[in-house]
């Protein structure tokens, strides 16, 4: 977690960049994110030098070359260390007329650093903002790993606070659940076809560096974490950018973050390639059959992306591969046949898991539906037998357009510091969906009235339309009510009618 005094600090910049002029909080992220790379790039830079130096040996990766720049400003200018000493018009013309270009060409020429910095430009023509932006990052102190983490995922929780363009950013418990209901391992190869800010991705390698410490210690592992392990597509350029920053700052060397449209392309390279998948792709919307890839339509004739994006999944997965994807409830009881069909693959032909149901403001401010997180594995032979279902009716959050939490930090979360009361589970119920998913073998007895049970999968296909929706299949127990006999009640009203006319009778007494 970061300090308060960091906290303020960044609040500090976000300010400046609004009273500069720039008001997009997308936009300020993307400045953020190319000023951190090109800080990032001075320090790559700095131990290669003083490993150099120590060893007695050639740099193996020379960033910023001997000489100058083809416009002759000598490349060293254009180093973070040196140009933050600068004078503030002299610093922008240095960012604006060398290093951004530098950043561009290092794209161009698809460097492992730069390859999502070919359209890379400054947003702003204010010397002084670009100063003090420059002078307030180089103060908050960013040397591990976890502490630049976390300094990145605050100022992209401030592009969901602002309350725009927060479509890209699931809420971090739900990320965080569903990665501790997957529990990747070491061997698995992970994908987020619609990756966005690499939320998934991210917190994917946060809980194998927790669970696994030995990983990194073993060349063989640790090279497949930082080269082969993480694979993220998007088709927004500022999104990928936003991602690999992600992914560099939370210490993932070289993972693969790159320009897909996930829906459009044919996918005969990466058939069958990962064996975790973990996403919440854009839906609600639909496609041409033309603009639609061919091999997507094979498994599924249809234009709703949220269907076509579960198809995707099922190509992409390696056969004994597990997924755990949300998706809005349509899916769940669609009556297209496209939606049958989707749900039919899933029971009859591979093997569904878990469906839990999630409250309606999960995504709220930026949506109102109603979602789910399917949990499945890909097996092509079927080997569904019981599917378990999950009534989430809280977060930890409250349910509004706010999303305030309703309790400490300490008790949020799927994995909350200390153990929740019964009144606290009421307010988050993720930590108890952990434990009963890792408990499967006692849901089996609990009624279609609790929170949790298991419906067999003879019965979801009995349906005939293979309905996945919990109210389906969900008991609701009635309390019994003693009413009194209809002659005690007549008897009561009789007994009231009696005292009234008496009341009258002397009243009309007295005033008479």
């Amino acid at each position: 977690m970061i300090t308060g005094t960091v906290r303020t600090q960044i609040d500090q910049i976000w300010n400046a960049f609004w009273s500069g002029g720039v008001s997009n909080p997308l936009s300020v992220i993307e400045q953020l994110t190319f000023l951190l790379f090109i800080k990032r790039l001075d320090d790559l830079h700095t131990v290669e030098e003083r490993k150099s130096e120590d060893l007695g040996i050639p740099m193996q990766r020379n960033i910023f070359p001997e000489g100058a720049d083809d416009k002759g400003e000598p490349y060293d200018n254009l180093r973070w260390s040196r140009f933050k000493n600068f004078e503030a018009r002299e610093m922008m013309r240095i960012v604006d007329e060398h290093v951004f270009p530098f950043l561009r060409q290092m794209g161009e020429e698809g460097s492992s650093y730069g390859t999502h910095m070919k359209d890379a430009r400054l947003g702003f023509s204010n010397p002084n903002l670009l100063a003090k932006v420059v002078q307030m990052l180089d103060d908050i102190p960013m040397d591990d790993r976890d502490t630049k983490g976390d300094v990145f995922e605050y100022m992209l929780g401030k592009i969901a606070s602002a309350g725009q363009n927060g479509q890209f950013r699931t809420p971090r418990h739900i990320i965080k659940l569903m990665v501790n209901l997957m529990a990747p391992t070491p061997q698995d190869t992970i994908c987020d076809p619609a990756a966005g800010t690499c939320g998934f991705l991210v917190s994917a390698g946060e809980y194998l560096r927790d669970h696994h410490p030995k990983m990194l210690r073993d060349k063989d592992q640790r090279k497949h974490f930082h080269n082969d392990m993480f694979h993220g597509f998007d088709f927004d350029s500022t999104m990928l950018r936003i991602g690999a920053m992600n992914m560099t700052l939370h210490g993932v060397d070289n993972p693969d973050i790159a320009y897909r449209d996930s829906l459009a392309e044919e996918h005969g390279a990466d058939e069958g390639r990962y064996s975790l998948i973990l996403a919440n792709p854009p839906f609600a919307g639909s496609l041409d059959y033309d603009t639609t890839s061919k091999d997507l339509l094979k498994i599924v004739k249809t234009k709703k992306t949220e269907l076509l994006f579960m198809a995707l999944f099922l190509r992409l997965m390696r056969t004994g591969g597990r997924a755990a994807v949300v998706v809005p409830d349509g899916v769940l009881f669609g009556s297209s046949k496209a939606h049958k069909d989707i749900r039919k693959m899933l029971v009859e032909d591979h093997k569904l898991d878990a469906i839990i149901k999630m409250p309606s403001g999960v995504f709220r401010p930026y949506a109102g539906v109603s979602c789910a997180i399917v949990v499945f594995t890909k097996t092509g032979v079927g080997g569904t037998e019981d599917v378990w279902f999950y009534d989430m009716t809280a977060d930890g959050m409250s349910l509004d357009d706010k999303r305030t939490p309703l309790l400490d930090d300490a008790k949020l979360g799927p994995v909350p510091e200390v153990a929740l009361s019964e009144d606290e589970h009421a307010k988050n119920n993720l930590p108890d969906i952990l434990t009963r998913w890792q408990a499967l073998e006692g849901e089996a007895d609990r009624p279609r009235t609790a929170q949790s049970f298991m419906v067999p999968a003879s019965e979801i296909i009995a349906t005939g339309s293979w309905d996945l929706s919990l109210n389906r299949y969900k008991e609701i127990e009635h309390e019994e009510v003693e009413h009194q006999s209809p002659a005690e009640i007549i008897a009561e009203l009789r007994a009231l009618e009696a005292e009234i006319a008496e009341g009258l009778d002397r009243l009309e007494g007295m005033l008479g």
